[in-house]
């Protein structure tokens, strides 16, 4: 039988092996946090803290989440050079009850994404909440893949929300998804300040 150091060495060679022969793309990956758990946008917006400790330059492009005050954003406007914001949405879609509203919106949104994912001037964009919208048909999913492939080769995407679409989970790099097992708002807790906005 195997030492715990014997088995750890055999780990570590394998990784060493895989890291090894590991390459780099030469393009931005694209990422997609998607599953009907909490923490899509805030996964994202940890990726954001890691590339500004970078010095990288960031956008983030909010579909649906409105001018509500998060903590997040509280947060990121101390990095006005670094980071560029744009909330677009005009709040969550049960309280628009307007579809023809929110494609104009999402669509305005994603116009600006991208020109910003085509500029070559950012090395990591965060479409905040975009998997919303395409659920709802507020946006045509072969259109946002055209804008994925469109993209400098410098920037990486993060795309967030539930349902995500198969095809953008086929041309991701990276899928993870959110499962909820437990949640306090389903026990009546409210949202709370600092954990949840």
């Amino acid at each position: 039988m195997d030492t715990h150091k014997e088995k750890m060495q055999k780990l570590q060679a394998a990784q060493k092996k895989k890291t090894s022969e590991a390459v780099d793309p030469g393009r931005g990956l694209v990422l997609v946090h998607t599953g009907n758990g909490k923490g899509k946008s805030s996964s994202a917006f940890g990726v954001i803290a890691r590339a500004l400790g970078w010095g990288q330059k960031v956008a983030v492009v909010q579909f649906i989440k409105g001018k509500w005050i998060t903590g997040e954003r509280q947060f990121f406007k101390k990095f006005p050079d670094e980071l560029t914001w744009l909330t677009m949405g005009d709040g969550f879609t049960w309280d628009t009850q307007d579809k023809d509203q929110d494609t104009k919106a999402a669509v305005a949104a994603f116009d600006h994404a991208i020109q910003m994912m085509e500029s070559g001037d950012f090395d990591l964009i965060v479409l905040d909440e975009i998997n919303i919208a395409l659920r709802y048909d507020y946006l045509d999913v072969q259109a946002v893949l055209d804008g994925l492939k469109q993209r400098s080769d410098r920037t990486s995407v993060i795309l967030t929300g539930r349902d995500a679409k198969s095809e953008l989970c086929d041309y991701a790099d990276l899928v993870s998804e959110m499962r909820e097992v437990k949640h306090p708002f389903q026990v009546g807790i409210k949202a709370q300040r600092g954990v949840d906005f």
